[in-house]
Order: C-alpha cells, then sequence, then structure tokens
C-alpha cells in the first residue's frame, strides 16, 4: 500500500515522485525493478502511525507473530514456518534497519517509536546481496529525517484517546532542527506516549489435581492493566566538511514500561484474562551510529557503524503450563519443600536479557548515470544476547532446597547462557545498460557466520536427570551466575548470496524487470544439554519474480507489482519439546506463489486513493514428520505435516484501500476526510496438524479507521475513530503449554487494539 506522495500532493491532480534509497542509491521509486511499498511522512502522519503494529497493517506483503510490544516477529511474502523469536532460537528472516544500519534482534523488533520520520521502505523478496543474512525474505527500512543547515524547523504534536472497554491515552511528541552554522546542523527529537490498557485480569482460581492446592489471584485482579508507556529522543548532527564530505553522527534511545498481557482467553471472556503472577516488561535500549559519506574522484563512499546495545527484563506468569504439566504427568507430587510436604508448583518467570550489536559497512558506488555501474563493499557484524531466564516456585512455602538450583533458591530451572552471532560479507552489484532502454544487473554477495552458544540450562540433578546439574561438564566451572556449564555449542559455515535481473523500460513511465535471487538465515545451536540435537542448518529461499512499474494519465495514476514463485528449502522450524524446551529443526522444503501489487490515483484536485494487495499460496512441498515411519503413519501424531499443508500465520489474501479528501474551507483554511479498510484473511497458528487443530483457525477480519481534520496555517485540528466498528481480530494466537506436551490447553488470542477515539493537535514552523 504504498501511497507516499509528498504533503501537498492535495494541491495538484499529478502524484509526486517518491524517492528510495533501496538498491543504497538514491532514485525514484518508479525507477527501481523491486517491489518496494513505500509510506512517506505524509501517509504516516495521515493513518497516525506511532508503532510497528500502526504500520504493518497498511503493507499487504508483511505478517507478524506477536507477544506484546517489542516483541513482534516479522514475515514478508509467506515465509514464515511458526514458533519463530527465541532467544536460542533462529535469526530472523527479515532484517529490520534504522537509516544505514541494522537494527534486527532475535528475540523480537525493535519498537521504534514513529515520530518525524521520512519514510518507512519495505523491500520484498530476498534482499541478500546487499542486506545480507537476515534479509532472506526482504527488509524493512525505518528512515529518519536529517539536519537541515538550510533553516530552523520545528514541529510539535499532542494526542489524547479513549479506548472502548479500555482507559485514556495520550501523546506528546516535537522536533526541532538548529542550524549551528551553514554547513551543519543539528536535529533534536523527544516523545513521550502514554498506550491506554484495554484487557482486564479477572478473578480466578486453578486447583492442582497431585496436591489438592488452590491458588487464587486476588491481589492481582485489576482492569485495563496492559498499558504501555514509552518515552525516548534522537538527536543528530550534520557536518559537511566540505562540497565532498559529510558526516552524521546519531543517537537514539527508548524506553518502554509494559504492564499486563496483551492476550485474553476466550474462556474467561472477551478481552479478560486471568492470571497468577505480574505481567511486565522493560525494555530500554540505545543505538549509536554514524554515517560518513563522500566521494573519491567520481566514486561515492559510505561507511555505516552502529553500537546497539538493549535491555529487557520481564515478569510472567507460568500457572498454565504448571498446571496442565500436573494434570497431564501427576508432575506436582515432584514439588516439596524442605520439610517434604507438597507445595504449590505455580511458576513465574523472570527474564533480563541484554543485547549488544557492533555493525560496520563500507561501500563504494560508481556515478549512477554511467552505462557501467556498481555498488560494493564489505559488511562486518558481531550480536551478542546474554540470556537469564529464571523458573521460580515461591508461593509461600518455596521449593526445598536440594530441588532448586544450587545458589538460586526457589528456582526450579535455570537458563543463564551468552550467545553470539558473528557475520562477515563482500558484496556487489553491476548494472549495465545492453541498450538504453535495457539494463542488466547481476550481484552476489559471500558471507561467513560463526555462531556459538553456550551456558547453562536446565534443573538440579535432584530433580532431574536429564539437563542441567546432572548433565553439566566435569569439573564444575560456574558460567556467569549459574552453577555450572551444560551447553557449548558452535556452527559456522559460508556461501553467496547470487541476484540477477533484467529491467526493460518501454518509456519513462513503463517498465517491466525479471529477477532470480536467493536469500539466506544462518544455522545455529540447538540447547542440547549434551549434544542429542545436532545443530540446525541454514535455510535458502530462491525467488523468481517479474514485475512492473508504471504510470498512467500524466502521473495521476502510479500501478506497480510483480508475480513470484519462492522455493524454501530446508526451512528452520521451531517447536516446544519436552518441558517447553524449544528445539530447531530443519523441517523441509515450501513454495510460496504469489502476486502482490500497489496502486495510487489522483482521481481529482484534492482527491486521491490508494491501495494495495498480496495474495498468498505458501505450502509444504514434502512432509514434515519429526518421528519414526511407524509414527508417521500414525493418524494424529503431533509432529507431522502433509506435503501441500499451508504454512502459518499468512493469510492467502491480505488487503486494503484508503480514500482522502481535501478541500478549501475558507481563505487561509482546508479540511480532510479519510477513510481506510484493510481486510486480513484466516491463517493458521501452527505448521503441525495436530497443533493447528488444537489452537484452531485464525478467522478473517476486516478493520476500518475514519478521521477528519482542518489546517489553519501551520496548525492542524484532527479527529480520528481507529477500529470503527470494534472488530475483534485476532493477530495471533498461542498456548503455554504444547499440545504435543500437554494435551489439554489453554489458548491466547493476541486482539487488535479495540475502537480508539483520538482528538490531535499538531504544528510545524
Amino acid at each position: 500500500m504504498n501511497a507516499a506522495y509528498a504533503a501537498d500532493s492535495s494541491d495538484t491532480t499529478t502524484l509526486e515522485e517518491v524517492v528510495v534509497t533501496a538498491q543504497k542509491r538514491t532514485e525514484n521509486l518508479q525507477d527501481v525493478p523491486i517491489s518496494i511499498q513505500v509510506l512517506g511522512t505524509a501517509k504516516l502522519e495521515e493513518l497516525h502511525v506511532t508503532d510497528f503494529d500502526d504500520y504493518v497493517k497498511y503493507l499487504p506483503s508483511v505478517s507478524f507473530q506477536t507477544d506484546g510490544p517489542g516483541f513482534e516477529h516479522t514475515y514478508i511474502r509467506g515465509v514464515v514456518s511458526g514458533g519463530d523469536g527465541n532467544h536460542s532460537g533462529s535469526l530472523p528472516s527479515v532484517g529490520m534497519y534504522l537509516d544505514e544500519q541494522p537494527v534486527t534482534t532475535i528475540d523480537g523488533n525493535l519498537d521504534i517509536h514513529v515520530y518525524d520520520i521520512e519514510r518507512v521502505e519495505v523491500l520484498n523478496g530476498p534482499q541478500g546481496t546487499l542486506y545480507g543474512a537476515s534479509s532472506e525474505s526482504g527488509t524493512i527500512r525505518i528512515i529518519t529525517n536529517k539536519p537541515d543547515p538550510s533553516g530552523f524547523k520545528a514541529g510539535y504534536d499532542i494526542e489524547g484517546n479513549t479506548v472502548d472497554h479500555g482507559g485514556n491515552g495520550y501523546t506528546v511528541q516535537g522536533f526541532v532542527n538548529l542550524p549551528l552554522s551553514a554547513s551543519a546542523a543539528v536535529r533534536l527529537v523527544a516523545w513521550d506516549e502514554h498506550k491506554a490498557g484495554y484487557i482486564d485480569n479477572v478473578p480466578g482460581a486453578v486447583t492442582f489435581p497431585t496436591s489438592g492446592i488452590t491458588f487464587t489471584n486476588a491481589g492481582l485482579v485489576k482492569n485495563n492493566y496492559n498499558d504501555v508507556d514509552t518515552r525516548g529522543g534522537r538527536a543528530a548532527l550534520k557536518i559537511d566538511l566540505n562540497d565532498s564530505w559529510t558526516i552524521t553522527p546519531t543517537i537514539m534511545g527508548q524506553d518502554q514500561w509494559v504492564n499486563g498481557d496483551f492476550s485474553y482467553n476466550p474462556q474467561v471472556g472477551d478481552l479478560k484474562v486471568s492470571q497468577y503472577f505480574p505481567d511486565t516488561s522493560h525494555d530500554s535500549w540505545v543505538q549509536s551510529a554514524l554515517t560518513v559519506e563522500g566521494k573519491i574522484a567520481d566514486f561515492d563512499i559510505v561507511y555505516a557503524g552502529a553500537y546497539l546495545t538493549r535491555n529487557t527484563h520481564e515478569s510472567s506468569d507460568y500457572t498454565d503450563y504448571s498446571l496442565f504439566y500436573d494434570r497431564a504427568y501427576g508432575s506436582g507430587a515432584y514439588f516439596l519443600d524442605n520439610a517434604g510436604h507438597l507445595i504449590n508448583p505455580a511458576q513465574h518467570i523472570v527474564g533480563r536479557d541484554h543485547y549488544t550489536k557492533t555493525s560496520n559497512e563500507l561501500r563504494f558506488s560508481s556515478p549512477k548515470q554511467d552505462p557501467f555501474r556498481f555498488v560494493g563493499g564489505v559488511f562486518f557484524q558481531r550480536q551478542v544476547h546474554e540470556i537469564l531466564q529464571d523458573y521460580i516456585v515461591d508461593n509461600g512455602d518455596p521449593l526445598a532446597t536440594s530441588l532448586s538450583v544450587p545458589g538460586w533458591p526457589g528456582t526450579l530451572w535455570l537458563t543463564d547462557q551468552e550467545r553470539v552471532d558473528r557475520d562477515s560479507a563482500v558484496f556487489g552489484e553491476f548494472s549495465y545498460d545492453i541498450l538504453s532502454n535495457l539494463t542488466a544487473n547481476a550481484g552476489i554477495r559471500y558471507y561467513r557466520y560463526d555462531n556459538t552458544l553456550q551456558g547453562f540450562y536446565g534443573f538440579n540433578g535432584n530433580f532431574s536427570t536429564s539437563q542441567g546439574t546432572a548433565t553439566c561438564f566435569t569439573p564444575f566451572v560456574p558460567f556467569h551466575g549459574a552453577p555450572c556449564q551444560d551447553l557449548n555449542g558452535r556452527t559456522a559455515d559460508s556461501g553467496t548470496s547470487p541476484k540477477i535481473n533484467l529491467t526493460y523500460k518501454f518509456d519513462k513511465d513503463h517498465l517491466i524487470y525479471a529477477t532470480y535471487s536467493k536469500g539466506f538465515r544462518p544455522g545455529g545451536v540447538n540447547r542440547n544439554g549434551g549434544g542429542s540435537l545436532p545443530p540446525y542448518k541454514p535455510d535458502y529461499l530462491t525467488n523468481y519474480e517479474v514485475g512492473w512499474k508504471t504510470a498512467w494519465d500524466e502521473n495521476r495514476l502510479r500501478f506497480n507489482g510483480a508475480f513470484f514463485v519462492e522455493d524454501w528449502k530446508d526451512f528452520q522450524f521451531a517447536y516446544l519439546g519436552p518441558n517447553a524446551l524449544t528445539i530447531i529443526a530443519n523441517a523441509g522444503n515450501a513454495r510460496i506463489r504469489g502476486m502482490e501489487s500497489d496502486l495510487e490515483y489522483a482521481v481529482t484536485q484534492g482527491f486521491t486513493l490508494s491501495g494495495g494487495f498480496a495474495l498468498l499460496d505458501a505450502k509444504l512441498t514434502q512432509e514434515y514428520c519429526a518421528g519414526t515411519a511407524e509414527d508417521c503413519a500414525t493418524p494424529g501424531f503431533e509432529q507431522y505435516a502433509p506435503a501441500g499443508q499451508q504454512l502459518p500465520v499468512t493469510p492467502k489474501f491480505k488487503g486494503g484501500i484508503t480514500a482522502r479528501y481535501t478541500f478549501a474551507v475558507s481563505a487561509g483554511y482546508k479540511a480532510n476526510l479519510q477513510a481506510s479498510a484493510v481486510y486480513v484473511g484466516s491463517r493458521t497458528a501452527d505448521l503441525r496438524l495436530a497443533a493447528a487443530e488444537a489452537l484452531g483457525v485464525e478467522p478473517s477480519y476486516t478493520v476500518a479507521d475514519f478521521s477528519a481534520g482542518l489546517e489553519a496555517g501551520n496548525l492542524t485540528y484532527e479527529l480520528y475513530v481507529n477500529n470503527a466498528f470494534d472488530k475483534r481480530a485476532v493477530l495471533d494466537r498461542s498456548a503455554e503449554c504444547d499440545v504435543s506436551s500437554c494435551g489439554q490447553i489453554a489458548i491466547y488470542n493476541f486482539p487488535n487494539q479495540p475502537r480508539t477515539i483520538g482528538v490531535r493537535l499538531a504544528e510545524k514552523f
């Protein structure tokens, strides 16, 4: 859903040029032979976009899974097997960039607040040649507005809103662009946002069958308990050293406090849940970045480096797991206090994670007007993830010391690990104008990765002899805060990601292209504590694509699209094994056939239509079965999916349309009316037949948003209604305990935000 026209497009009956940097050059969108959706500054403001959830619904080829703010997992073109996002699991298949620097993290996207943003670019299909390993199926780039030495600029935005079935929220944000000289400027941005809660934690009680102990949540009952507070800022300095060289250091940070759960249990009630321990998260991150741009002779040179540090502290309820394991296996009989008495086995999790990412890229490009031109460079990245997950049993009568992880009173299970992902690459793309209207492009990326995972995970040896201290390496040597080490795995490999493209221009407004490209995702280490599971291998995506970029009726109509077939080989699949331990397997092969398209139309002066859709057929091309031949022949075997099974999470159809009308009401005053609708088709929640059946189909839904505004000089007044008909969409669905482990499970739906009515005042000067 492109619609990235300029803010003053209402004053003309033609569409404005859209500038992108998808190929690491500044180019007109219509000249780039890649399927790209773009949301520009004006469109982001018109659609009231403030975060990932807001803009992703307008991107037809993008789908996602979520555990709440800061923990979304993103997919493009249906390249998803489900279950991703575990801290020791697969790397993402979609790359996330903030300006020139990668910000992809393993355990969920950075929830970057969207304000004073130049544009969001979504590059569909493998982008491995220019963007590397975590751009297997595509790349999302958030491009910020840069400091401008040409003059002073500033603005602010104030918004208040109320959520049906929930509370009240607000946003206060502003920016200032300060020229320091004719060749230097600084841009400062800040925001403070409170999102209202709308999930109620209602009274509940559970009785554990083994002990007969009853447990209630009386102290945690609260309405609208899933509110979010986000504060952050960005500072950028731009210095033009001379006519050829510019440096831009930037620092951006955000602090986000999240309360409550963002899912509800339909058996408890609509937008209601019964949780027995606090559900909270604190996510703080800072990225320091430096971009240096210059020229040597006719060659452009860019250095982009960054250091990202992120800390998350989470508390979450794990009572469901404790209850269903007790029902299935009588596990409550093993939870004793120091006197040998049965105790309440309910668990809760305290997680503390620390991420660092260092990235460096140096690239060169020849003049874009030359008939033969190239972009090439080198890339280095190192990611470190310090993982701490503490599963605690302390409900008045603490777990016996002899059953607790040594040195961790009350801790039944401890994960204390360090994951390091190292990537390096040399890349290049070369273009040659065979004719004035026919261009060939070829690119290749040589990459190498080296990934390690080490540390401790598991129980006290008195509780289990299969994982934990019973399987630790000898002699015992403490690892960080853990008593010993039972995991030390490594996997490394190298390879290439090629790309070939042929582009034919009929004239300046019409082109077609054909592309062959390949993306990859590195392999990794399974948490197996003794080598029972080997490292999982890389997976590869091969893309065959034919697309078009066209403008019609003197640039009043823009119509772009692509047909594609993608073969996904040895794809990585994550599922919960014994003790809800994530296992990564290479499940086999899949094929995705699809079409995506977007359209913009300046119908009359002031009236524009924009829309887009993606149509996908994503299926296994061979059966998946993690078992013996006898297992696989048994109906209902939990680790089975047949050839032809639809891949989960992504619908077969997603699309939407936006209509906006801007008109003069009197001298100096303009008004606008806008309506948007998005349709998302039904999806399955899991690849495996048994789990998909247990979780059920996530139904299709349509969401409509409306707004009306008045512009008086530099001031904008706006009233909006999002999710106007209060449609309860199911964005994601999950359970704490895998059906293959527990049989009976409690299912949780992650809904969209209920109907929200807001008013907004903004000024730019």
